[in-house]
């Protein structure tokens, strides 16, 4: 091709992809951005485009992609319905600080504010959803607005990016061509920081690491956890980040996430020092905001995030800093303190066993003996997936994580994330065991992409948890208004029927005793597979039932 050859926006966009290491692309087709589908057909050497079925899991596959690779995944989806559809999937990016790009087909500039079909502002709708929203206006800009999607997806507190693609603007010149890779910036502490650190670290009495956030990478966490049991430091990992560190460590203490251990709870009470790297330090790890205290934090908490914009937002720190969690971990493990503290670790590692020993239930399957065969069974790189609902209380609890980029869970909260999670995970890791553990309500919400993985012979395997109910709204109305159920039952299909309708694999279970083999049939179907595990809604979470919670 000469050097005058007109090379399109939609060419250009897809360039920049490839040049940008991506090799897979989530999407529902939609003729609004036809020429970049065409574009993408020049490249399925190097990237392959999954077609799903609907755009809620096509964004939560893409945002599935960025957790586990640390690459922004990249979902494309049609105008209006189809945007408003994904844009469950860039919340939970935001709310999960995962580097994503969605791009939306839209409307021709020279349509705009007609009220023309499917029109709708993207800046507006998304500006509070992603970290940037905007819109290809000029064509020969392509490349310069891609690019800084990836550094902003990547860049301090990673996120969201969207970005409408006027489809007048797509058939354009597309201007200049990348140059190379988008290399995001990093800050690492300053030395004086972690000296000080140092300092109060060696006067702490009853300190706490507590680990989170994304961005980690294998040396890092090794790094910091091979520090943090060498001197005993007790370590903590936040809300749906258990594999961030192997939970076997004998200084692992457990998870603030829902429903944590309260022998966890007491000890960040107790802790005159806690160093939080990556955490957030939201809602769910403070348990309502209710575990940490403003008067105290001041003089006991050292806050490191990559996002300036969290330090300092709800809890007044002694010390923060703005840092790549990575480099700021690396840096970590060079501070000797002069002392430990293996007594404490100690404690509360076997404090953490015994809460996460398996517990008696009412019902004919337990769950908490379910889970600890699933680990028992499974190869420490199986990736285990899951969305919102209290039947992810069980495999929280009594699933350990022994291996980083283990655990797909939506810390936003959102139903119908861990099907299209599996299918994402299994399809960029074919070789490792992916199983997604779902409820009967959220399953529903994405179990529609089961025909995404058959169509593509991406052989994922879940276990629908079946009690009947919304369990997680179920338990609140339980103890708010005993006795008064409304809206919570759910009458639900044979999944084994709905399994082999799509052309996968489907067992009922409905024991304890009948899990070990039904969890074996489909591990070795050779297809998509589906356990349909019954279990009693009067196990509406670990230690609590229904009669429990009306007082009964």
């Amino acid at each position: 091709m000469s050097e005058k050859a007109h090379v399109t926006t939609a060419r250009r966009l897809v360039e920049t992809l490839v040049m940008n290491g991506i090799d897979r692309v989530f999407c529902v087709p939609g003729e609004s951005y036809l020429a970049v589908l065409d574009a993408l057909a020049d490249v399925t050497d190097r990237i392959q485009v999954i077609t799903c079925r609907h755009e809620a899991g096509a964004a939560n596959m893409a945002e599935a992609y960025g957790k586990l690779t640390g690459r922004p995944g990249v979902c494309m989806v049609t105008r209006g319905p189809g945007a408003t559809h994904a844009s469950i999937g860039v919340h939970t990016a935001h709310q999960d600080s995962t580097p994503m790009i969605l791009f939306v087909g839209q409307i021709a500039i020279s349509d705009r504010g007609r009220g023309a079909f499917q029109e709708v502002d993207y800046r507006e709708v998304f500006g509070g959803l992603a970290k940037w929203a905007t819109e290809l206006e000029t064509s020969t800009r392509t490349v310069e607005v891609v690019e800084r999607a990836f550094a902003t997806a990547l860049q301090g507190r990673m996120g969201p990016v969207v970005i409408a693609l006027p489809e007048d603007v797509l058939e354009a010149d597309g201007g200049p061509a990348a140059i190379r890779p988008v290399t995001p910036a990093r800050s690492a502490l300053d030395p004086a920081f972690v000296a000080e650190v140092g300092s109060h670290l060696a006067k702490a009495e009853r300190p706490l690491l507590v680990l989170g956030g994304s961005g980690w990478t294998q040396e890092a966490t090794t790094a910091i956890g091979d520090w943090a049991e060498r001197i005993g430091l007790p370590l903590a990992l936040s809300f749906r980040r258990k594999d961030l560190i192997s939970n076997d460590r004998p200084n692992y203490v457990g998870d603030l996430g829902l429903g944590p251990n309260p022998a966890l709870v007491q000890r960040v009470r107790d802790a005159d020092l806690i160093i939080a790297v990556g955490a957030r330090l939201g809602e769910n790890p403070t348990q309502g905001y209710t575990l940490l205290d403003r008067e105290v934090t001041p003089t006991s908490l050292i806050h490191i995030h990559p996002g300036p914009e969290e330090l300092g937002r709800v809890w007044p720190p002694l010390m923060s800093a703005a840092a790549d969690v990575s480099l700021a971990a690396l840096a970590l493990s060079e501070i000797e303190p002069g002392r430990t503290w293996h007594d404490q670790a100690n404690a509360g590692h076997a404090a953490w066993e015994v809460f996460t020993t398996p517990i008696p239930v009412t019902g004919a399957a337990n769950m908490s003996e379910c889970m600890a065969h699933l680990r028992a069974v499974l190869p420490a790189d199986a990736i285990i997936t899951n969305g919102a609902g209290n039947y992810a209380a069980w495999l929280h609890r009594f699933f350990p994580h022994t291996a980083m980029h283990t655990q797909l869970a939506p810390t936003s909260g959102a139903m119908g994330y861990g099907y299209p999670a599996a299918v994402a995970a299994k399809c960029l890791y074919p070789d490792r065991d992916v199983i997604c553990v779902a409820g009967d309500g959220e399953y529903l919400m994405t179990g529609q992409e089961l025909a995404t993985a058959v169509q593509y012979g991406i052989n994922t395997v879940t276990v629908i948890v079946d009690n009947g109910t919304y369990g997680t709204i179920r338990m609140h109305q339980e103890r708010d208004y005993p006795g008064r159920v409304i809206a919570t039952d759910l009458k639900n299909p044979d999944f084994v029927q709905y399994a082999r309708a799509f052309g996968a694999f489907g067992i009922r279970c409905e024991t304890t005793q009948g899990f070990p083999a039904a969890l074996a049939a489909a591990r070795n179907a050779g297809q998509p597979a589906i356990v349909h595990l019954i279990t009693s809604a009067e196990d509406i979470a670990p230690g609590r039932t229904i009669t429990g919670l009306r007082g009964g």
